[in-house]
């Protein structure tokens, strides 16, 4: 099943030719603004309106994001191989030796960053690189806390695209990933047996009709259920959390005007607009404590 979430709280099931949508608001009573995780909390079954007739055209409706505020969005560094050289190579990246998600561990970002493929990427300065980075994603099912590898896999309820928006520059990740629509979420989140091996998917980003952005996930240095077991031991990871896997290679500056599309297989496509703030990060002024 391929869920989304549409106009803010109804949650609906799309169509196989990705062009309707099935209401489940309504038909399973779902009162939450987070209908998808009350959905995966509570004792409900849509796969009998599978076949139902949509009730709405994709081209009529707002999609959101899956969901609009995860607790957490825990985010994998470099876990690509040929990312982490590219990273390495290009000091704009990351001025760090080399390192992977081994070394680092994984990072958080936001949940106010969280939008849908219905708005556009802001970008908050004028003067620094803000780059794009195509990514699969997944949204939890179950409380994962110290689980293992099989447990893992178990409690992912559905695979998504997120594009991961980064100001390129010396901040903490956190900082620099975290502004303001820099987390694309959507189209809609799939549940693993439509997606199959999650470790098998080819993954394309294109810029203005350019492809700047295309591999396969087996590329991975950490799996899906590497980065959770690896982040259950330190935090619970709660239903409807959104845990993201890297980025490889092929990572690059967006303007103002650009469109970007990306395309995860068996998952969907989703095409995303970018305006520019006009604001100088050199003219910020940030004024310390006691200070006018």
């Amino acid at each position: 099943m391929k869920f989304v979430r549409f106009n803010q709280s109804q949650l609906g099931l799309l169509t196989d030719d990705g062009e309707g949508i099935v209401d489940l608001t309504d038909r399973l009573g779902l009162t939450s603004d987070e209908p998808l995780v009350e959905y995966m909390e509570g004792d409900y079954d849509a796969s009998e309106y599978v076949d139902a007739d949509a009730d709405f055209d994709v081209s009529d409706v707002t999609l959101d994001a899956p969901v609009d505020r995860p607790g957490k969005v825990i985010a994998a560094p470099l876990n690509y191989e040929n990312h982490i050289a590219e990273a390495i190579a290009d000091k704009d990246i990351t001025t760090d030796e080399w390192f992977s998600i081994k070394d680092k561990g994984y990072f958080l970002k936001a949940p106010s960053s969280v939008i849908g493929p219905s708005e556009n990427i802001v970008i908050p300065f004028s003067d620094r690189r803000i780059d794009h980075e195509i990514e699969l994603a997944f949204v939890m099912g179950e409380e994962s806390k110290d689980v293992s590898n099989d447990e893992a896999w178990e409690n992912i309820f559905g695979y998504t695209i997120l594009l991961d928006i980064s100001v390129r520059g010396d901040q903490d990740r956190s900082n620099r990933k975290s502004y303001d629509t820099f987390t694309v979420v959507g189209p809609c989140v799939v549940t693993p047996d439509e997606v199959g091996d999650p470790q098998s998917l080819d993954l394309e980003l294109a810029v203005n009709g350019e492809v700047r952005q295309s591999e396969n996930t087996s590329e991975m240095v950490y799996t899906c259920a590497d980065v959770v077991q690896y982040a259950s031991i330190g935090a619970t990871i709660e239903v409807g959390d959104v845990i993201t896997t890297g980025t490889p290679e092929g990572v690059g500056p967006l303007a103002d005007g650009d469109t970007v599309d990306a395309t995860i297989e068996n998952i969907g496509s989703m095409t995303v607009g970018v305006e520019e703030r006009d604001v100088s990060f050199a003219d910020v002024d940030v004024q310390k404590h006691g200070q006018n």
